[in-house]
C-alpha cells in the first residue's frame, strides 16, 4: 500500500530495520523516477550554495519537495555506489568491491539478488534503466561486445535498457539497447586492441588495456556532445509511451562525469568553465523531464528523486572550475574517491506532491543503499530474507513523519578500503590517514588530490602541513561533524575511547552478514 494525503500513519521501530510503515489505506500508486547524476558534488547546485553556476530547474524541484543536507553515497566511487543503490547492500560485501569497472568486466550483480527494479516489477510496474550502467554485462571476461550482452539490466528486473554501458570517459563509446550494441553489424565487429578496418588504434580509445576498436557505424552513433541530449530524448520517449501505466524509471545521465562535453548551446554559459557548462546541461535535462511530466498530466502522480552517485571530482576540468571560484563540494573536505565528506555527501532532493511539504529541508542521515527498502515500503512489501541487508526504510524521513533519526550509523567507503569510514550520529571515524582517494602531487594531473591538493584548494586539516601528512599524525581520524563539518580538526587523540569503540563497531559490521536486523 502507499500513503494517501491527509491520513495519519504510525511507525514502529525494529532493531536495525528502520521504520516500517503501517499504511492506512491504498490510494493511487505513484510513478517513480530516480535521477542519478554522475559526479555531481554537494556544492554544484544553486540550492546547495553554488554561485558560479545556475540550476533553476533543479532548484525548483527542491522548492517543490524536500532537500536533504546529510545524504550520502556509501561509496565515493561510481561502480560500487551504483551496486549499493541497485542491491541495498554495502559494496564491500561483494568481494571487497571498491573500484570502478571497465569494458572487459562482466556483470557484478548476482541475478538472484533482489533489486530496486524487482520491487516495482512485483507491483506490476513497467521498469526501465536509461543512461549510464557501469555494472558490467555477461558472465565472462573479457566481455564479448559482438554477442548478446546478457545477463545485464534486464536480468535484474528492468523491462528496458538504453544507454552508455560503461562510462563516458572510457570505451566502448557506443550505446546499448537491451542486450545489443546499437548499430553493430556482423561485417564490422568490435575488436579489443585495434581498429578492425585500419589495424590502427584511435587515440580516443587508447585507455590502457581497455582498448576496444572497430564497429565504425556503432561508434559514429555516439557523439560526445550529444550524449546528454540522446539520453534525455530516450527517457522522455519512454515516459510518454508508459503514461497510462505505473512506471519506474532509473535515469542515470553521464553529466557531469569528465570529459565535460555539453551540447554546443551550453558552452560558455557558466562562470565555471566546461565543468559548469556541463552542469547547466544537466539542469536543462531535468527541466525537460519535468516539463514532459506536466504536459502528460503526470506531474502530480510521480515521485521524483534527484541525487548523485558520489561527490564532485577534482580532475583537470574540476581544477579549472575551482580556480574560477566554483567549489564543487562546497566547504566539505575532499573529493570523489575520498572517505572525507566531499567524497560521498551528495545532493538529495525528493518531490511527491501531496505527500511532502514544499520547500522543506531535512538533516536526516540517509543513503542510496536505503532506496530498496524505502521503495519496498511504498507498497508495504516484505524484503526477502538475506536480501538488501544494509537498506533501511527512509520513508518516514522523506515524508517527515518522524523527528527521531531513522539511521543511527552508516559505513562509507573510499577507493582505498584501508580508509573505510563509519558514521555514528555526529561522529565519523576514518580507519586510516588521508582521504583514501586520489593522491596525485601536482596541479594539472588527472589524479591530483589528497593532502597534496590542499595548498591549491585552500582546504585545511590538522594532519596536513604544506601538502603532506605530518609525521606525528594519528594513524586514523575522528571528526565531530556537528561542530566541524569541514573536518579541519582530527580528534582521534582527544577521544581515544570513542575512536576505539567506532573502530571495533566498524570491524563488526564488516564481519557481519548485514545490518538491517
Amino acid at each position: 500500500m502507499i500513503l494517501k494525503t491527509g491520513f495519519l500513519f504510525c511507525f514502529s521501530l525494529f532493531a536495525f530495520s528502520g521504520f516500517q510503515s503501517v499504511l492506512a489505506q491504498k490510494s493511487e500508486t505513484p510513478n517513480v523516477i530516480y535521477i542519478n547524476a554522475d559526479d555531481l558534488g554537494y556544492g554544484d547546485l544553486g540550492v546547495y550554495g553554488a554561485i558560479k553556476v545556475k540550476t533553476p530547474n533543479i532548484d525548483k524541484l527542491a522548492s517543490q519537495g524536500v532537500r536533504f543536507t546529510d545524504a550520502h553515497s556509501v561509496s565515493a566511487v561510481c561502480t560500487p555506489s551504483r551496486y549499493a543503490l541497485i542491491t541495498g547492500e554495502y559494496p564491500f560485501r561483494n568481494n571487497q568491491l571498491a573500484h570502478a569497472i571497465f569494458s572487459r568486466d562482466s556483470l557484478i550483480i548476482d541475478t538472484k539478488k533482489w533489486t530496486i527494479a524487482k520491487v516495482f516489477k512485483k507491483e506490476g510496474y513497467a521498469t526501465a534503466c536509461i543512461g549510464k550502467w557501469h555494472l558490467g554485462f555477461g558472465t565472462k571476461k573479457p566481455v564479448d561486445w559482438n554477442n548478446e550482452l546478457k545477463p545485464g539490466p534486464l536480468e535484474l528486473g528492468f523491462d528496458y535498457y538504453f544507454g552508455v554501458p560503461v562510462v563516458n570517459s572510457h570505451p566502448p563509446f557506443v550505446y546499448v539497447r537491451n542486450h545489443k550494441v546499437v548499430g553493430l553489424t556482423e561485417d564490422d565487429p568490435m575488436v579489443y586492441g585495434k581498429d578492425a578496418e585500419t589495424g590502427a588504434f584511435p587515440e580516443k580509445w587508447n585507455r590502457g588495456d581497455q582498448k576496444l576498436g572497430g564497429a565504425k557505424k556503432a561508434h559514429q552513433l555516439y557523439k560526445d556532445n550529444l550524449v546528454g541530449t540522446t539520453l534525455k530524448d530516450e527517457a522522455i520517449s519512454w515516459i510518454k509511451s508508459h503514461r497510462d501505466t505505473p512506471f519506474f524509471l532509473y535515469f542515470a545521465p553521464t553529466n557531469i562525469h569528465h570529459p565535460f562535453t555539453p551540447a554546443n548551446r551550453f558552452l560558455g554559459t557558466s562562470d565555471a568553465g566546461k565543468y559548469g557548462d556541463f552542469i547547466h546541461e544537466l539542469d536543462w535535462i531535468v527541466g525537460e523531464i519535468m516539463r514532459t511530466l506536466e504536459l502528460e498530466g503526470l506531474d502530480g502522480k510521480t515521485l521524483i528523486i534527484f541525487t548523485s552517485d558520489n561527490g564532485g571530482m577534482l580532475n583537470q576540468g574540476g581544477q579549472q572550475a575551482y580556480a574560477m571560484g566554483h567549489h564543487m563540494n562546497g566547504n566539505l573536505l575532499g573529493f570523489k574517491f575520498d572517505a572525507w565528506e566531499g567524497g560521498h555527501r551528495v545532493p538529495f532532493i525528493v518531490k511527491w506532491d501531496g505527500h511532502i511539504s514544499p520547500g522543506s529541508v531535512s538533516g536526516q542521515l540517509l543513503s542510496h543503499v536505503d532506496m530498496l527498502a524505502t521503495f519496498s515500503a511504498l507498497f508495504d512489501q516484505e524484503l526477502p530474507d538475506g536480501q538488501a541487508v544494509d537498506s533501511y526504510n527512509m520513508l518516514p524521513a522523506i515524508l517527515n513523519t518522524e523527528n527521531k533519526s531513522v539511521r543511527q550509523e552508516l559505513v562509507l567507503a573510499p577507493d582505498n578500503l584501508n580508509n573505510i569510514a563509519l558514521r555514528q550520529g555526529n561522529w565519523i571515524y576514518i580507519s586510516g590517514q588521508g582521504g583514501g582517494g586520489f593522491t596525485g602531487k601536482y596541479e594539472g594531473l588527472h589524479h591530483f588530490g589528497g593532502p597534496s591538493a590542499m595548498p591549491f584548494t585552500g582546504q585545511k586539516n590538522s594532519d596536513v602541513l604544506d601538502g603532506q601528512i605530518i609525521v606525528k599524525a594519528p594513524p586514523a581520524q575522528l571528526y565531530n561533524l556537528n561542530e566541524d563539518l569541514s573536518e579541519t580538526q582530527n580528534l582521534f587523540d582527544q577521544y581515544p575511547e570513542k575512536a576505539k569503540a567506532m573502530k571495533q563497531r566498524l570491524k563488526e559490521i564488516q564481519a557481519s552478514s548485514g545490518t538491517r536486523y
